[in-house]
């Protein structure tokens, strides 16, 4: 077993290569240099930190004041250089690791909302949280790389610098170490590897899915209140919980048996140059300072050359991520689960019109038919009302016009995306100002704020900007409107935007007959076509021509005049 093996690797470098060939390439190799240099000047003041160790230990045990004093001052004019070196290697270590975070972050947030792989991810399986991967899961990503190249290179170097020291003092502790940490790494790797970043990546899971499910709890608040769902969801939360409790006392479980392992060797490394060296000083060959010296130097070089016995829980963890992350990566250069190809794709043309020609709707995992060889075209002002009983794919049809779905055949013509707009039975709340809620999502639209107002009364909203401070106040608007209130917000983006169509989904499902009627009556008096999917025959007046679904994947389509439901 390999547990840091050619496969890691690759991951590894496909997440981190592209920051270093990329737009910001000078920069990041520039402060990485400055970096290196900075390590540099860290060895070589370790090295002579040793040294004068080694000879103010002498001078002490030859009491000899002057050596000591003078070993002494050479110790602190060191220190007045090293301490700024020290301290501005990790400022630039710190600074460049926030670097890479942004540039990295940026990238997935463009891959992420690219093709609204945003939506797609729900009905993927193999992605949990990724709200979790992107903003917590990245930056450890680049903060631990950073972290494990640096200490890399810096026991590189360390090694280099110490092992002509040691080699000058005794050859046999240079032997003896060889061995010792060959054996300590080959244990820990062989011995503790795969369990524990199995264990590491397990807890990740768990944690996130603990996290998200006091997030929902906190999200659903009301609705879980109303239904009095505490009990259930506290149930749900603690099994959660469990679930990570479980999994993290098996992580420290195994962890103990490494700890003891890891302090046992580090421990060891106390006794053992002593315990080599004590012939050669008892008999006068070796001065006492140069057996500390030579103690300094085999405990440095030990620790370069042990750096995976040494680092190995937090490389366990970063593995862990690593997979997570280079997961996540895969999936949003793939292709959108719906768009795969052996399952037949809905193909989609732009056009000046809306049409559907012999489409065919399926679930996104190609399990069930919605609905089968449909073809329609709505043509500008003649506006189309889709009914049918619940579950006969009412929603999916929209869903696959707006082109979220794509799992069928067939073809649909639709025009620019900017000439559709889409409102749900639940409008979405920007977190913004009212003025952001009217204008969503043309956040670029330039409109009056009396125009502003006067379309707030015009859907029953007056006096909301006086109620709420204005329209530039930022307020959680989902919790403090209704959902009437929001559906009529959402009328209101309509009335403003005034696209070529408009596809309504049960839109009006928490208004009265008289606010219901006042808003259609609006939209008819536009040049906006209306698609409503709706039980209500109130709003069959105001449409052209009704599409009936019923269930089976069947359909039929009529004139709307002498339509009757429930027929």
């Amino acid at each position: 077993m390999k547990t840091i093996n050619r496969h890691l690797w690759q991951r590894f470098w496909s997440l981190a290569a592209p920051y270093w060939r990329q737009d910001e390439k000078w920069k990041a190799w520039g402060l990485l240099v400055l970096l290196i240099v900075l390590l540099l000047g860290q060895t070589g003041f370790a090295v002579l930190f040793n040294e004068q160790t080694g000879e103010f230990t002498s001078a002490l045990a030859a009491r000899n004041g002057a050596r000591f004093w003078h070993a002494i001052k050479y110790c602190l004019g060191l220190l007045a250089v090293a301490v700024p070196i020290y301290a501005l290697y990790y400022y630039v270590r710190d600074h460049l690791g926030n670097q890479w975070r942004r540039w990295l972050t940026s990238s997935f947030l463009d891959r992420y909302f690219k093709d609204r792989h945003f939506y797609e991810l729900n009905a993927n399986a193999a992605i949990d949280n990724p709200d979790q991967r992107i903003a917590e899961d990245i930056n450890t990503f680049t903060q631990r790389s950073l972290y494990f190249l640096l200490i890399g290179i810096g026991s590189i170097l360390q090694l280099v610098a110490f092992s002509s020291v040691l080699w000058a003092i005794s050859r046999e502790l240079v032997y003896f170490l060889v061995l010792y940490a060959v054996a300590g790494t080959l244990i820990t790797v062989y011995g503790y590897g795969k369990v524990l970043i199995r264990l590491n990546f397990r807890q990740l899971l768990l944690e996130a899915d603990f996290r998200f499910s006091l997030v929902r709890v906190r999200e659903n608040a009301e609705s879980i209140a109303f239904y009095r769902g505490e009990t259930q969801e506290l149930r749900q939360v603690k099994r959660r919980f469990a679930g990570a409790f479980g999994n993290y006392n098996q992580l420290i479980t195994r962890q103990l048996f490494l700890n003891l392992f890891q302090y046992g060797f580090s421990m060891l490394t106390i006794v053992l140059p002593s315990a080599i060296m004590a012939s050669r000083v008892l008999s006068g060959e070796l001065e006492v300072g140069r057996a500390i010296q030579a103690a300094g130097a085999f405990a440095a070089v030990l620790s370069a050359i042990s750096l995976i016995v040494d680092n190995f829980e937090s490389l366990s963890r970063f593995a862990a991520g690593i997979n997570r992350l280079d997961t996540f990566s895969k999936v949003l250069d793939d292709l959108p689960p719906g768009r795969v190809a052996s399952g037949g794709v809905i193909e989609s043309v732009e056009g000046a019109r809306l049409a559907l020609d012999r489409v065919t709707v399926q679930t996104p995992n190609h399990e069930r038919i919605l609905v089968r060889d449909l073809s329609i075209a709505i043509e500008p002002g003649c506006g189309l009302m889709i009914v049918g009983t619940s579950g006969s794919g009412k929603s999916s049809l929209l869903r696959a016009i707006a082109g979220l779905w794509y799992a069928g055949s067939g073809t649909i013509v639709r025009p620019r995306p900017e000439d559709l707009l889409f409102l749900p039975q639940q409008p979405y709340m920007l977190a913004g100002t009212l003025r952001s809620q009217l204008l969503y999502p043309n956040k670029d639209l330039q409109v009056m704020d009396a125009e502003l107002l006067e379309v707030l009364e015009r859907v029953n909203l007056p006096g909301m900007a006086a109620r709420f401070g204005g329209l530039d106040v930022e307020i959680d608007w989902e919790k403090v409107l209704s959902i009437g209130e929001q559906q009529r917000l959402a009328f209101a983006r309509v009335l403003l935007t005034r696209p070529r169509f408009a596809m309504l989904d049960e839109a009006t499902s928490a208004l009265d007959v008289a606010n219901e009627a006042s808003l259609y009556r609006q939209l008819m008096a536009t040049n906006t076509t209306l698609v409503s999917v709706g039980h209500r025959s109130t709003i069959l007046k105001y449409h052209k021509r009704v599409l009936e679904l019923t269930g089976d994947g069947q359909w039929q389509a009529q004139d709307a005049e002498g339509y009757l439901f429930n027929q």
